[in-house]
């Protein structure tokens, strides 16, 4: 593999770091900042947490507007700038609604990350390499969340203001990433989608000098003489890429990944441990997310995406059955981690590595930016749903029932994996556009 690529990836991907520490620090400061203002549990989700949810489905929502018009590799930068402005507004904060301000402005930052990072890495990459090197965005997102927990337990006890150092100390991976994304190259078929023909044809020969620039050109040229100005990813002929992005994005979000992600402490709580013990145990949370993500790279370029996704349905289905039984029986103390443990590792090795690579190579190049738009809303819309009314249907309901119906959802996720979704490793991005659109 091309060490430049390889480089370059790392870079856009360190996108996902702070996308993974932004979406969990929260966890560790949640309860202190509810005790601290005195919020109600509809005020604490919606607000308090939910406006960084809500930040992340404008980010994936109006995300594609910059990744197209900009391009990816500015985008990645002002993602830089957002998560910067974000991290020191809320350790600064004296209010909900102040908090709730700049955690919708690092929420931005989060949606269009889901978007550029993803969409720029599959547009450097060879198609052998594609798989583990979009998933490495993927991997620094559960690196980040790994880094986040173990961040929370070592400031947990410094005093009343901890909760500020939890969410301000982001500010300076932010600003290093900054820096970083300043370095890589503009992506070469979205130069070509501009018809800067040149400048592209200067960056595919940095990519690999081996291989003629030319040949990839006319083949991105040939993928874009099929298609007419100003077309949307809405129109019939996509309409199968839509679905599988609608899908994936879909049942990521029903397996309840984002509600347990949000709340690890506070559901380990009601499972029967300690304060100091619930926050340790998220930090294996963390490791775990991260050795099963490192798996599921090596695997995902070889089995397959859809192989993948075999696995992990199956893990949640067992896991998800079995965290449910235990809130029902009152199975208290150390079996509830290990369930957790299970349900984290098949997210980890099939839905966590697999969405992102999937939603960024099933649309066409020109459509590439407003279809990751359109899977990253989907997932995130859920994602601000779901986590913000945990609080509630734990209070009314029970954390049995609400881990049981994830584990229902999972059971669609089997079927839809078995019949409708495709196998996408080791082919060109043009031989997908024209093998998933419909001529």
């Amino acid at each position: 593999m091309n060490k430049k690529i390889l480089i370059w990836s790392i870079t856009a991907a360190l996108a996902g770091f702070l996308f993974g520490f932004d979406v969990v620090v929260i966890s560790g400061a949640e309860k202190k900042l509810q005790l601290l203002w005195g919020s109600s549990d509809i005020i604490h989700g919606v607000v308090v947490i939910g406006m960084a949810l809500w930040g992340t489905v404008v980010g994936a929502l109006f995300g594609s507007i910059p990744t197209n018009r900009l391009g990816r590799k500015k985008t990645l930068v002002w993602i830089g700038v957002l998560y910067t402005a974000s991290a020191i507004g809320s350790g600064l904060a004296n209010d909900p609604i102040t908090f709730a301000i700049f955690r919708f402005i690092g929420g931005l930052g989060v949606g269009a990350s889901t978007i550029a990072a993803p969409a720029y890495i599959s547009e450097i990459a060879p198609a052998k390499d594609r798989g583990k090197l979009v998933a490495l965005y993927q991997f620094n997102i559960v690196f980040g969340i790994l880094v986040a927990f173990f961040s929370n337990y070592m400031l947990n006890g410094i005093g009343e203001n901890a909760w500020r150092w939890m969410v301000g100390i982001e500010a300076l991976p932010a600003a290093i990433y900054t820096v970083f994304a300043l370095t890589v190259p503009k992506s070469p078929r979205w130069l070509l989608t501009k018809f800067r023909n040149s400048e592209a044809k200067e960056v595919l020969k940095l990519i690999n000098p081996d291989l003629d620039p030319e040949k990839l050109m006319l083949e991105i040229k040939d993928e874009m003489d099929n298609t007419v100005p100003n077309e949307n990813i809405f129109l019939k002929k996509y309409r199968f890429p839509l679905i599988l992005a609608f899908s994936i994005s879909f049942f990521n979000q029903l397996s309840g990944i984002n509600a347990f992600l949000y709340y690890a402490p506070r559901i380990l709580e009601e499972a029967g441990l300690g304060e100091s013990a619930a926050l340790l145990s998220s930090i294996g949370v963390g490791v775990t997310n991260m050795l099963f993500t490192l798996l599921g790279i090596f695997l995902i370029d070889k089995l397959g995406r859809k192989q993948l996704m075999y696995i992990c349905s199956f893990g949640y289905i067992v896991s998800l059955s079995l965290v449910s039984a235990a809130f029902f029986l009152n199975w208290e103390g150390n079996a509830m981690p290990i369930f957790l443990f299970m349900f984290i590792a098949s997210h980890a090795i099939g839905q966590g590595t697999v969405i992102w690579v999937f939603i960024s190579e099933i649309f066409p190049n020109h459509l590439r930016g407003s279809g990751q738009s359109f899977g990253s809303s989907v997932h995130w819309i859920l994602a601000a749903v779901v986590p913000s009314l945990v609080p509630v249907l734990f209070s009314t309901i029970g954390a049995g029932v609400v881990f049981l119906f994830f584990a229902v959802m999972m059971v669609f996720q089997l079927l839809f994996v078995a019949f409708v979704m495709p196998e996408t490793k080791g082919i060109s991005l043009e031989d997908l556009s024209k093998k998933l659109t419909k001529r």
